[in-house]
């Protein structure tokens, strides 16, 4: 039996990439702020949550180890004399952006090696010509919004307004996205997610690597609140990817959250969607059940970065990672001989840094199973080499980037 299990902690960057200040990123620390911010006790002091950081799981991986490899140190609640039990390292990214696609296809041994389109920082953030040729198409009265923002602000601010006009809530950040809000009931998912297509193919031209649909529920701004049926559409990877090469050697995907929408679904042969990381990590069970030998099983953890990193919500983070760490020990109970686990991130999301958009960060990566023999790996160059290391763990193909750790 060789199975691998590939988990995304969606923005647990761990700081130190040596080319954050190109990216006004100088400093960042993801994880280490988050770690500063509970030895402090601020969240005690708010009633959010008590006591320092503690991810026990994590840090017996190598957790902290890796934190000392990427930034220099390690915070002291995550310190240990023992020795790791997983190999451990970090990683840099080398695609030229600090976005979710970018990442995943680097993890995915292809990293991106040209400029996503992106719009205007001040003003309005799509021109009138856009505006006039998406409402045309797709059917509109108009958009509101036209700006970068962030989802849960613009919703509360738009959203009544919204369904009295029957316009959609149009928004961007620094990711290259084109992002839409609407309400399921006054809307129509349907109708929402058709008008996402027609988005699709019109910004297509500009580069822009996804289109959001992003519905939500509610009677009045105070009430509003984003329901689990985003829809991401996305780009197609350059060139194939590590699903791709498992896919075409008769091996099962099983993605698990946006894994599907991130790679536009190519590559992947088993979906399972759920809404929260809890709910996400039952379907992670499952699908550890589910998989075969020489299957991989590809879950996004989206709320460290959708619920606490873009909302700047460090006590949420905080808990949100302690609540993951507590449940690691359900993944152990299901490894066979031959099975390894590979557990990294897609670049930060600094929850005490300026602004609400992503941070360029290294990322942990920690993998073990039956057999593996625990050690470090340093510093990798690329991600790349998380892809590449499941490859040859599995017997598929190699790519043209990076190379194994395994």
């Amino acid at each position: 039996m060789a199975r691998a299990f590939l988990f995304v902690l969606d923005s647990v960057g761990i700081g130190g990439a040596p080319d954050a200040p190109a990216f006004g990123d100088e400093g960042a620390d993801t994880l280490g702020h988050i770690a500063e911010f509970c030895a402090f006790g601020a969240g005690d002091r708010a009633g959010l949550r008590e006591g320092p950081l503690e991810l026990p799981n994590l840090t017996a991986l190598g957790l902290g180890h890796a934190m000392r490899l990427a930034r220099g140190s390690t915070p002291e609640s995550l310190k240990t004399r023992d020795r790791p039990k997983a190999i451990y390292g970090a990683a840099s990214e080398v695609s030229r952006g600090k976005d979710t696609p970018s990442g995943h296809w680097e993890i995915a041994g292809v990293p991106v090696d040209f400029d996503w389109g992106y719009f205007p920082q001040e003003g309005e953030a799509f021109s009138a010509e856009l505006v006039a040729e998406i409402c045309e198409k797709g059917d509109i009265p108009g958009i509101l919004g036209n700006c970068h923002a962030s989802g849960t602000a613009i919703i509360e601010a738009f959203g009544e307004e919204h369904v009295r006009t029957g316009k959609p809530i149009c928004y961007t950040s620094s990711d290259s996205v084109f992002q839409i809000a609407a309400h399921e009931t006054h809307f129509g998912l349907d109708r929402l997610y058709a008008l996402c297509e027609t988005v699709r193919a019109i910004v297509d031209p500009l580069n822009i690597g996804r289109v959001i649909a992003r519905p939500f529920v509610g009677t009045r701004s105070d009430n509003f609140e984003r329901t689990g049926n985003r829809r991401d559409y996305s780009v197609l990877p350059p060139e194939p990817t590590l699903l791709d090469r498992a896919k075409e050697a008769g091996r099962g995907v099983l993605a698990v959250g946006k894994i599907g929408d991130i790679f536009a679904h190519q590559g992947v042969t088993d979906l399972r969607k759920a809404s929260g990381n809890m709910a996400l990590f039952d379907k992670t069970l499952e699908a550890i059940d589910d998989a075969q030998d020489g299957d991989i099983v590809f879950t996004n953890f989206v709320d460290f970065d959708m619920l606490y990193g873009h909302r700047r919500d460090v006590p949420g983070y905080a808990a949100a990672l302690e609540a993951f760490d507590a449940r690691l020990p359900e993944i152990d109970e299901k490894l066979k001989p031959g099975d390894v686990v590979l557990i990294t991130a897609d670049h930060g999301c600094d929850p005490t840094w300026r602004g609400s958009d992503h941070t360029r960060e290294r990322v942990p990566v920690l993998a073990y199973g039956p057999g593996v023999f625990a050690r470090s790996i340093g510093v990798r160059d690329t991600f790349a080499d998380i892809g590449e290391s499941i490859a040859a763990h599995l017997r598929l193909p190699r790519g043209k980037h990076g190379r194994s750790f395994l």
